[in-house]
């Protein structure tokens, strides 16, 4: 191991991979004494105009006494970071700790001088922006707590970085320099901005891969059949609208099928953005060099045999991705089925699909080839006849998921002004913490649907790097859905949700009206709306003799009233109806949702292809437009590039809430825009049409009360320096400690968290003395792990009123179960009656802290009856946690019951979820049973566990996943 000249260790831990403003990536690294010549030849790189800036003076070259201070730290008060790409710096950041005079100085001095440089070459990047980032993060780690940067008025462009960071910060300007001083600490601010970089650099790495003005397929064969073959086919045949070029060492001829051929990527004398890489393994390495060296911006590795293979191709893997990074190129693969972005602008087919999907407004990710390939066929399936045409904008398939991930996607679609829902089929999620925040913000703009595979098997599939979690896939589900992901079992509801959400309004409420020419049909869809948690009227049946007009009439009236929040037309074919008579009800169903626009319509047929045809005819889920009679070739929007995708502007996309864009086939060049008509999903089961109705229900709820989001209450008792104090010295006799019961009680207390006292009882006369100091009535009860909270074992005695029933309930527990030193027996003073509940928060390594709430006992066990929040928790989170048990209503007055004071319960569940989130160190709470009287509530038990604070890469420097 590497280690500085004063002996510390190389602190290995602050190397991190980051994505950069343009999409390319960068490492990240502390600067070493083995860095001279790297230092010197950078130096050389960098402009006389940036030397000054750096020195105050002219400074043409770096003198030995300079490459040795800028190459040796202790990495404690003197640290150097370095961003390189393909080895080689293009920027460093040092610190250097100084004392109050401004002077070098030791701990515990918090406060150091910090100073940039950055090539001119890659200034504008936003690699100053990341290194500062990273450098106060490794400050932080050392004791620092503040920076100082003295800046010559005329850089503007490294006072902005150090002012547009988000954190507090003082700025004087003395003898002619600019003073900035700024804490370290992260702010609210600080977050959001570097949420906000994160966001745009992830994206545009994302674009840079989904809309190339150049593919080279690197491994297409000589002849027909083979996997680099046909993904060169299937782009020409799609229509790319950039440069395509073929690769492969064997070549010969100058073209293959009509595209310029090459026997390396380093002979291409032109650019090239995307790289499809179709080599077998062991060669792959080799192709990511050229590539590297030819400024190659992506790469899609459809190679097998990596992580899916076992531990060597896992090796291989990450060595892969390594490589890739270096040269500042992300990967999507290995082991990948390819992506597709149907934009006219692009029209690319970098995949294994023989067939462009129609273009749309859906944007599919999966993590498996197999579900990938059934996503496509059924979107096309269903587009072809059963429920419209319905399009997609852009496809991505991660395979092995090594580099690109659904994160990063889901950071593209954000403010990709041509996805207005997006479906994701994941089988593992490498960061859910990340994951629901970007789902949080994404779905807030646009419907987000996913289905989870491989959720019941325990392990991620071969190939998934993934940190593990103890966490049950229901409540990782349940997670989600607060995150307002619309979250489904299955591809196909997946696909029946994402046709609702792409064609549809979002519904107002849940009441729901049924009308058509089915009885029967009808009476199911009310079964299945109740079943599913709707509100639906009371079916209205037209009989089998009504006419299209008849539809339309019922319709029109359905969506007029008020009651009424979403419309379900069930129709069935009547004896000898024709191709017209489906085309009539189509129009008449179109027409009468057109007067209503703000509410969905959806159809429950049966076999009536011909009215699902006509539904959806001349129609996609792209803009509709109406051909001109002599079209000219568009003008480009501002800043697009031949071949590339216009950026979307910055900021989130406008609300969906009335609906989405008009659907239609993709226009001619210079054609014009007509008027929207909806389209209307047709489903072939009642139950599916409900289904995804639900889910549009339940989602459109979610935006409202985002919309409206709540707040983490400030409580003047709380203790939080006290507990922290408290916390260190407990912590410092060890790690992994449960604390006893007068531990944790002086903790809870200091977040005004009162433990109902108990006092030990070894013995009968020890409870009867208990009993005095506590006065009675009491409670007896066994405190053995395995009868504790188990009041249905009989190991608790209640409401003893005096000495002779404490002894015999004494005497009792000890014939029954053991002797008192088994039993570990307490006494406890009475509490108020109420109903049991149990509150619990543990630190998960992947989802980070969650806060759980339900009623205690067996049967809530059994049942799973427990909800949860990702901490910390807002009032109105608090609210809803109470309230989404199934056993809730013994909260409030079931069956004539008094119902029990859930305020009281609100405000314990935000103290917990307050001290778990100021104390990362407090990695698990569990409060059993907490009884909450009509009046109060009374906390009866208490377990708290400490450990060091785990790693929150949520509130770290941005960085790639480590490999």
């Amino acid at each position: 191991m590497q280690t500085s000249p004063d002996g510390h260790a190389y602190p290995a831990h602050w190397e991190a991979d980051v994505v950069l403003r343009d999409g390319g990536t960068a490492r990240i690294r502390p600067i070493t004494v083995d860095d001279a010549e790297r230092l010197v030849s950078f130096y050389e790189q960098v402009s006389d105009e940036s030397k000054y800036y750096r020195f105050f003076a002219p400074y043409p070259r770096l003198s030995a006494k300079d490459v040795h201070r800028f190459t040796h730290h202790d990495f404690v008060d003197r640290v150097g970071l370095a961003a390189t790409v393909g080895g080689e710096f293009i920027a460093t950041v040092r610190y250097d700790r100084i004392n109050a005079e401004g002077l070098p100085a030791s701990a515990p001095a918090d406060e150091a001088e910090v100073a940039f440089l950055v090539q001119d070459a890659h200034q504008g990047r936003g690699v100053a922006s990341a290194l500062l980032e990273h450098i106060a993060a490794v400050a932080r780690e050392r004791g620092i707590r503040r920076f100082a940067a003295e800046v010559l008025p005329a850089n503007n462009k490294m006072i902005k970085v150090f002012t547009d960071a988000g954190y507090t910060q003082k700025r004087s300007f003395e003898d002619g320099v600019v003073r900035l001083e700024f804490d370290l600490e992260p702010t609210d601010r600080s977050r959001a901005v570097q949420w906000a970089r994160e966001q745009r650099a992830e994206a545009r790495s994302v674009q840079r891969l989904l809309a190339p003005g150049s593919v080279a397929v690197i491994g297409a064969g000589r002849t027909p059949g083979g996997v680099g073959r046909s993904v060169l086919a299937n782009l020409r045949d799609a229509g790319f609208t950039g440069r395509l070029f073929a690769v492969n060492k064997a070549f010969q001829e100058k073209e293959l099928d009509g595209v310029p051929a090459y026997r390396s990527v380093r002979d291409i004398t032109e650019p090239v953005d995307l790289a499809v890489v179709a080599v077998p393994a062991p060669y792959v390495p080799e192709v990511v060099a050229e590539c590297g060296v030819h400024g190659v911006q992506g790469l899609v590795v459809v190679s097998a045999g990596y992580a899916e293979s076992g531990p060597e191709g896992r090796r291989l893997q990450r060595e892969l991705v390594r490589q890739a990074r270096s040269y500042g190129m992300r990967i999507i693969g290995p082991n990948a089925f390819g992506v597709i972005n149907t934009s006219p602008q692009v029209r690319l087919n970098a995949s294994l699909a023989p067939e462009m999907p129609r273009p749309g407004r859906i944007g599919l990710f999966a993590q498996s080839g197999a579900i990938g390939i059934a996503l496509l066929s059924r979107l096309h399936r269903r587009g072809g006849g059963v429920t419209g045409v319905t399009g997609v904008s852009t496809f991505v398939s991660s395979g092995n998921r090594a580099d690109v991930s659904g994160n990063d996607v889901l950071q593209y679609w954000y403010d990709d002004p041509d996805t207005d829902v997006a479906l994701m089929y994941l089988e593992s999620i490498g960061n859910p913490r990340k994951f629901t925040r970007l789902a949080r913000r994404t779905a807030a703009a646009k419907p987000l649907v996913v289905v989870q595979g491989a959720r019941h098997g325990g392990v991620a599939p071969l190939g998934h790097t993934v940190r593990p979690t103890r966490l049950p896939y229901a409540t990782v589900s349940a997670l989600l859905r607060q995150a307002g992901v619309i979250r489904v079992d299955t591809i196909t509801e997946l696909v029946d949700a994402g046709l609702l959400l792409a064609r549809q309004p979002l519904p107002q409420g849940p009441r729901v009206a049924i009308l058509g020419n089915s009885e029967s049909l009808g009476l199911l869809t009310y079964d299945a709306c109740l079943a599913q948690g709707l509100r639906p009227l009371p079916p209205l049946d037209l009989t089998t003799a009504a006419s299209a007009e008849d539809f339309r009439r019922a319709l029109a009236h359905a969506l007029s009233e008020g009651g009424c929040d979403a419309v379900v037309v069930t129709a069935i074919p009547a004896v000898g109806e024709t191709s017209a008579r489906d085309a009539a009800l189509a129009e008449a169903l179109r027409s009468a949702s057109a007067e209503a626009p703000t509410k969905p319509v959806l159809v429950v047929h049966v076999e009536l292809g011909g009215l699902a045809e006509a539904l959806s005819a001349a129609a996609s889920t792209a803009p509709q437009t109406a051909p001109q009679a002599a079209p000219q070739t568009a003008a480009p929007a501002p800043g697009a590039a031949d071949g590339i995708r216009t950026p979307a502007a910055s900021g989130p996309p406008a609300s969906r809430a009335a609906g989405p864009p008009g659907e239609g086939p993709p226009a001619p060049a210079g054609s014009a825009p007509v008027p929207d008509r909806r389209l209307i999903p047709a489903y072939p089961a009642a139950e599916r049409a409900v289904r995804a109705l639900a889910e549009a229900v339940r989602y459109a709820q979610w935006r409202r009360d985002a919309a409206q989001p709540g707040k983490v209450p400030e409580y003047e008792d709380i203790d939080e320096k006290g507990a922290a104090a408290q916390i260190d010295a407990l912590l410092a006799r060890g790690e992994g400690l449960t604390l006893g019961t007068e531990e944790a009680c002086v903790l809870l207390g200091r977040y005004g968290i009162d433990v109902r006292r108990a006092l030990p009882a070894p013995s009968p006369d020890d409870a009867v003395q208990a009993a005095r100091t506590l006065g009675y009535p009491v409670a007896l009860k066994t405190t053995a792990p395995h009868l504790r909270h188990r009041a249905d074992l009989g190991g608790v005695r209640l409401d003893l009123a005096d000495e002779e029933q404490l002894r015999r309930a004494y005497s009792e527990l000890t014939d029954l179960f053991g002797t008192p030193q088994e039993l570990r027996p307490v006494v406890q003073a009475m509490a108020p009656r109420g109903v049991d509940t149990v509150v619990r928060a543990v630190i998960d390594p992947a989802a980070g802290a969650v806060l759980s709430f339900g009623l205690a006992g067996a049967a809530s066990e059994l049942l799973g009856d427990t909800a949860h929040r990702l901490v910390p928790v807002t009032d109105r989170e608090a609210t809803s946690l109470v309230r989404s048990i199934r056993t809730a209503p013994l909260l409030f007055g079931w069956r004539g019951s008094a119902p029990v004071d859930t305020a009281a319960l609100e405000e314990l569940l935000l103290r917990v979820s307050r001290l778990v989130d100021d104390h990362p160190e407090v990695v698990a709470v569990s409060l059993e049973p907490v009884v909450v009287a009509p009046h109060g509530l009374s906390v009866l038990g208490a377990t708290v566990r400490l450990a060091r604070a785990p790693v929150r890469d949520d509130l770290g420097p941005r960085t790639l996943p480590v490999v």
